[in-house]
């Protein structure tokens, strides 16, 4: 196997994955919610619970950028933070009961797009997909 064509591969795989997420992402718009802060709720609704410093890494944003939009999440009753017990300086982050239901709506939107990519795929190709996400999921991402 050439693995420099593998690598690029692997490139142009996830610049596709980038470009369907944003496709399928890109109507949808929440009132007062600015699109960093829509990647954290759904980072969070993914994840949680997470931590600030997950949140700065993962979505590329310095520590006080992710401080400062989290607090708006949390002022907005989208999110909240549960304190560690043992240690009171640590803190997790979790979706309050308006943030699930304001990201389950999304996700419901979402399931609809994604419907509709995979509308005109028969049963064999659906199971091929699927059978590719397990592995991509366990042997790669996992």
């Amino acid at each position: 196997m050439d693995k420099g064509e593998f690598f690029q591969q692997f490139v142009r795989f996830t610049a596709s994955v980038h470009q369907v997420t944003n496709d399928m992402t890109k109507e949808i718009r929440i009132e007062n919610i600015t699109t960093v802060q829509y990647k954290i709720l759904e980072l969070i609704k993914v994840s949680q619970p997470v931590t600030l410093s997950e949140i700065s890494e993962c979505l590329h944003l310095s520590l006080p950028n992710a401080s400062r939009e989290l607090k708006k999440l949390i002022q907005c009753q989208l999110c909240e933070k549960i304190i560690d017990p043992n240690d009171r300086r640590k803190f997790d982050i979790h979706l309050t009961e308006k943030g699930t239901a304001l990201m389950n709506k999304v996700f419901q939107q979402l399931e609809i797009k994604f419907q509709e990519r995979i509308n005109n795929l028969t049963e064999p190709e659906l199971k091929e997909i699927q059978d590719a996400f397990k592995i991509l999921q366990t042997k790669f991402f996992g």
